[in-house]
């Protein structure tokens, strides 16, 4: 790291499946000041080193597993990493982060990063430990549920291990399969278990006995403890101890944003069974991520006697996007999404748009709205690929394509809109329109601050908190990396983060200084599109038809619709703000004021002015 020692090991772990090759990349220390850590160095990797064009599902892809500069250190809700990879699911750029004791224990390892490239000849567990790794075979692990294979992994490398993993769904390269870690937290979207089962790779097992070194120690732990007392006097910790996310199906039900029937609708009418309250009463358990001081996952029994952990989007897509009014039958859906290894969200997506399909003559499907039980044998059969499974297996955009209407499929570049209905959140629609993975809310949950300020306007002020949000959120904290919640949730000052930063790394790190970093990364992340697809078209960054096409016909907003025209001048508004061309690429100018003079003739090759 030359002059900069804290904060960074300065070393990436680069495995080589198909040689069996293992080496450290000391990389420059540069990078860490440009890019921080997690989504930023994920980029970074993919921009330098990825081959134009690679198949998601070929051997030259690569999978890439990164923590940041406070993560597994002192502070709240610190145990993430960033999983990142070319899309199966997209063509482009994807990535998740995932809550696991892999997180914690890759730091203690002494590695910023894992970079996985080839594939294995047999099924495989990659093993690092401190300096060392090594393959191991994983033929009796393959075919087996996550639940099953983390048991497993749990008695031959111990409970302090961090595991990340897929199931038969990342084996069979369904291409909305996640990776998996501690039996339900899950992550990477856009097919990242699919890109691992390419690689044969069933799981990876890290385990480090280095204490990560920082710049002033009494410095971070001051800033830590303060950010937690924060956190637990908030106003609203003790509500979010109760229901968590899942507060947010009332809330969703009472904005008109509750997708119900493949996101025809913002109410539905049988929400309270799938509700927060509802699920205060049957809750039998609280789960957290590794360090977390405001634990997230809701458990309870579903309709068979067993334990899931829940959250908004699950419920939401697998409930009321489906017509299922029992909060017991969707959990069913979520639990076999968990151990089959599949993402709730584009599964709940995909499976909308599947019985619509079939409602409008256009699928053969033995299973119709709120039919759990057979919505179930469909999930096993995305999973395993099995029958119609096969082609829903390949997320809602190719399958739409294959059966021939498209206008109710309901993604951005191919990865499955999130759980809020946008016909009358114009923001929201453009969040989903700009997020660098495809329709996903992580990244500027901005519906909240929408329904407060004027649902229907198409405004500039409405643009500029977009990219506000898109800065902290996929900017700081996938960057740090660190989980969202504390700030978003409970309203601690992310001046917090930037303490923690600071005396991580001993860097003059200021929100400025991060939101330079997302918008590089940002920058960077759209030039990887670019690249992959050969260039850039405005229609890449436009919602689903149905919210401009098809009104509300139920709810307190009834009639409502999108205006394409005016969605249109906002999103232009959205480019100018970024110093991004009419037509959505970074401009050279841009490039270069943010230090990506290598990305820039490509931009002046695809950047459209005027």
């Amino acid at each position: 790291m030359g002059s900069n020692p804290y904060g960074w090991s300065g070393r990436i772990l680069w495995a080589d499946l198909s040689r069996g090759e293992f080496r450290e990349w000391r990389y420059p220390g540069e990078m860490a000041r440009l890019f921080i850590g997690g989504r930023g160095f994920a980029a970074k990797i993919l921009w330098e080193f990825l081959e134009p064009g690679a198949d998601p599902l070929g051997p030259r892809n690569l999978f890439i597993a990164a923590v940041g500069p406070i993560t597994g250190l002192p502070g709240p809700n610190t145990g993430k990493l960033v999983v990142a990879a070319k899309s199966p699911l997209t063509g482009g750029y994807g990535d998740g982060n995932i809550g696991s004791w892999a997180a914690v224990q890759l730091r203690a390892a002494g590695w910023d990063a894992i970079v996985v490239e080839g594939a294995a000849e047999k099924p495989s567990i990659l093993v690092v430990e401190d300096d060392k790794a090594w393959l191991e075979p994983a033929e009796d692990l393959w075919g087996l549920d996550t639940f099953q294979a983390y048991d497993r992994l749990v008695e031959r490398y111990g409970r302090d291990a961090g595991i990340l993993l897929i199931g038969p769904a990342g084996e069979n390269l369904v291409r909305f399969a996640t990776v998996v870690a501690q039996k339900g937290r899950s992550g990477g979207r856009p097919g990242l278990g699919a890109v691992m089962g390419s690689k044969r790779l069933k799981a990876i097992v890290v385990r480090g006995s280095r204490r990560p070194e920082v710049f002033d120690r009494d410095a971070l732990m001051k800033a830590a403890s303060e950010a937690i007392r924060a956190v637990r006097q908030s106003p609203s910790y003790g509500f979010w101890m109760r229901q968590g996310t899942m507060a947010t199906v009332e809330w969703a039900q009472e904005a008109s944003v509750l997708p119900a029937y493949n996101f025809r609708e913002g109410v539905f009418e049988g929400y309270r069974g799938i509700s927060g309250s509802y699920m205060e009463k049957i809750e039998v358990d609280l789960r957290s991520c590794p360090l977390c001081v405001m634990p997230c996952g809701h458990v309870i029994e579903d309709e068979e006697g067993r334990r899931v952990e829940l959250d908004y989007e699950n419920v939401a897509m697998l409930g009321s996007n489906l017509g299922i009014s029992r909060l017991e039958e969707a959990a069913v859906l979520n639990r076999l999404a968990d151990l089959y290894g599949l993402d709730t969200i584009s599964l709940g997506g995909t499976l909308g748009y599947a019985l619509e399909a079939a409602e409008r003559g256009k699928l053969e499907l033995d299973a119709g709205w709120g039919e759990t039980r057979k919505i179930a044998g469909l999930v096993q059969d995305i999973a395993l690929r099995r029958g119609v499974g096969d082609l829903l297996a390949e997320g809602s955009a190719r399958a739409s394509r294959k059966i021939g209407e498209t206008w109710y499929a309901m993604h951005v570049k191919g990865l499955e809109v999130s759980a809020y209905d946008c016909h009358a959140a114009p923001g929201m629609a453009l969040a989903y329109a700009t997020s660098p993975i495809g329709a996903h809310h992580k990244d500027a949950w901005l519906i909240a601050w929408e329904v407060q300020h004027g649902r229907m306007e198409y405004s500039r002020e409405k643009v500029r908190k977009l990219i506000e949000l898109q800065r902290l959120r996929g900017g700081l904290f996938e960057t740090a990396v660190a989980c969202r919640f504390p700030v978003v949730e409970t309203g601690i000052d992310p001046e917090y983060f930037i303490r923690l930063l600071r005396a991580a790394t001993g860097l003059d790190i200021t929100m400025e200084y991060m939101n330079e970093v997302a918008d590089r990364v940002y920058a960077l992340i759209r030039m990887i599109w670019v690249r992959e697809h050969g260039g850039w078209s405005i229609e890449m960054d436009m919602p689903p038809e149905r919210w401009f096409r098809e009104p509300l016909t139920k709810g307190p907003l009834k009639g409502a619709k999108l205006d394409r025209d005016r969605f249109l001048e906002m999103l232009r508004m959205y480019y100018e703000e970024r110093g991004w061309a009419p037509n959505g690429v970074p401009l050279p100018e841009t490039l270069r004021r943010l230090g990506l003079e290598d990305a820039v003739p490509l931009a002046e090759k695809h950047a459209q002015r005027g």
